[in-house]
């Protein structure tokens, strides 16, 4: 007897529909073709001890699964559910009129018990839209699938419950998630907050216009100034993630499997990798490309912490994706691409000691030990960085201050009025929805630039050397700076605090 049921592969971000077609015939035998990594097939020995444990059995006949389409490689356990239903219904043990509504995946243990899977939500999308009716799948991930409208989702634990279902003996109840209400009811504050910050006012002026503008931003300073403790703070004056993000980063966290039990991601993620970190490992790839850190970044932040310290060539391949907010991961097979719309929040010391011009402190760097640490970081990625900010050690008297600093709720509020005004300016445009993101057309369009104002930045031009790349970053930032004040036109002003942001850039900086 033939019968097909059906799975789901992911790649890169987006699910395929498998067809798996068991043909169970006179003989002996078991033979699973159709591409299946090594996890795949050894799912036999995990289906026969399953139902085994449950008083089921694999038919001592001569069993074919062929995983359509067999040009694309079936890797994991989670067709062990898939695999399992398809020998049980081609041998008669379930009934299997409608199973062809059904997708169905999931891992098997020894007693037929369901481990959590990864992917859930890219395949719950991909149900709906090929018109399935249900999804049977893990307990653990059902609040995750649950997310997609006009899909019955079904959590189970066991095996047991699914063969009870589809014989009749007892039906799954559907998990149902109200994806809006649960999605307002709980946006919600980060556990950092602005307002525990003492003094360091200009820093905090940069991080609101970077967090209005989504402008990439450099922290330098040294030990103890407070660079990792503002960085920190930054997520919790980024305006919420509208519902369309929210979907969009659960889909790159659901691929990695880091969604279990939490269903839709209401945060905008933080990430703060280790600067050991791999180039496969920040930007993604492997044998089977996964997301790398970049990725799960996407509408969050990406903090990078003593930036000198992470490999030269780890730093090199995130320049593409700055520039593109996407990376492309090619294979000899296949290709993926994977979004990585972040913020780059980044902080380094300003010399190997960690202080610099400093007269009080006895370690001092020499011009030949800056240049040495310094040029670890190259001059095109500094270029994609907009705002380059100092920032200098609180002194006592604001540390031991009662008063508190302004709340990151006030600030937000600025920052998501900017943003308002952002993304009316780019209704027009599809994947423009603040500064950061305009091309250079759009610069040109919504940058222009009184007479006062041109002669300013051409002085700043010529005496810093700045280049063509960091004339069009701080005409960004001006932008923001213009629209924080809620004024159409950018003024002298606000070129001028744009290029008291470029610290880096200046001649003589060291020294």
């Amino acid at each position: 007897m033939l019968v097909k049921v059906y799975g789901s592969a992911v790649f890169g971000i987006e699910a395929t529909t498998i067809v798996v077609e068991v043909n169970i015939d006179k003989g002996i035998g078991y033979h699973l073709v159709g591409l299946p990594d090594n996890a795949v097939r050894e799912s036999s020995y995990r289906i026969s001890a399953a139902l085994n444990n449950n008083n089921y059995k694999l038919p001592g006949k001569k069993i074919i699964i062929n995983m359509a389409p067999a040009d694309i490689r079936k890797e994991g356990a989670a067709y062990d559910l898939t695999l399992a239903m398809g020998i049980l219904a081609a041998s008669g043990q379930i009934k299997s009129e409608s199973i062809k509504e059904y997708v169905i995946m999931g891992e098997l243990s020894l007693d037929g018990s369901l481990q959590p899977i990864r992917g859930v939500l890219p395949m719950a999308i991909k149900a709906r839209e090929e018109g399935f009716k249900y999804f049977i799948l893990p307990k653990e991930n059902a609040k995750e699938a649950a997310i997609v409208n006009d899909l019955e989702v079904l959590g189970v634990e066991n095996i047991l419950e699914v063969i009870n279902h589809f014989n009749g003996d007892a039906k799954i109840e559907p998990t149902i998630v109200d994806t809006r209400a649960e999605f307002y009811k709980n946006i919600d504050f980060p556990e950092f907050d602005f307002s525990d910050v003492k003094g360091q006012e200009s820093i905090k002026r940069c991080m609101e216009i970077a967090a209005a503008g989504g402008h990439n931003i450099i922290l330098i300073g040294p030990p103890g100034s407070g660079k990792t403790m503002l960085a920190k703070r930054l997520p919790s004056i980024l305006p919420p993630m509208t519902l369309h993000e929210a979907l969009e980063t659960t889909k790159i966290h659901s691929v990695v499997g880091k969604t279990k039990n939490h269903g839709l991601l209401y945060q905008r993620p933080f990430r703060s990798p280790h600067h050991t970190i791999s180039n496969v490992a920040l930007v993604g790839g492997g044998q089977y490309p996964r997301p790398g850190e970049i990725s799960l970044s996407h509408n969050g932040v990406l903090f990078l912490d003593e930036l000198p310290e992470f490999k030269r060539e780890v730093l090199e391949v995130m320049r593409q994706p700055l520039e593109d907010r996407d990376v492309t991961i090619s294979r000899a097979k296949f290709t993926v691409t994977y979004p990585c719309s972040f913020m780059l929040v980044a902080s380094m010391n300003p010399s190997p000691s960690g202080f610099f011009n400093d007269p009080s402190s006895p370690m001092t760097s020499s011009p030949q030990e800056m240049q040495r640490y310094l040029s670890k970081i190259s001059g095109p990625l500094l270029d994609r960085i907009d705002i380059h900010i100092e920032v200098t050690p609180v002194p006592f008297e604001k540390l031991s201050e009662e008063r508190k600093g302004e709340s990151s709720v006030d600030i937000r509020k600025r920052v998501t009025a900017s943003r308002e005004i952002q993304s009316k300016r780019f209704d027009e445009f599809e994947n423009v929805h603040y500064n950061a993101q305009m091309n250079v057309k759009q610069i040109r369009k919504f940058c222009k630039l009184s007479p006062e104002s041109l002669s300013l930045l051409k002085t700043a031009m010529e005496k810093l050397n700045l280049s063509a790349r960091a004339y069009d970053r701080i005409l960004k930032v001006s932008r923001t700076i213009a629209d924080l004040a809620n004024v159409t036109d950018i003024s002298p002003d606000h070129i001028a605090e744009a290029i008291q942001y470029r610290s880096l850039d200046r001649d003589g900086w060291l020294g």
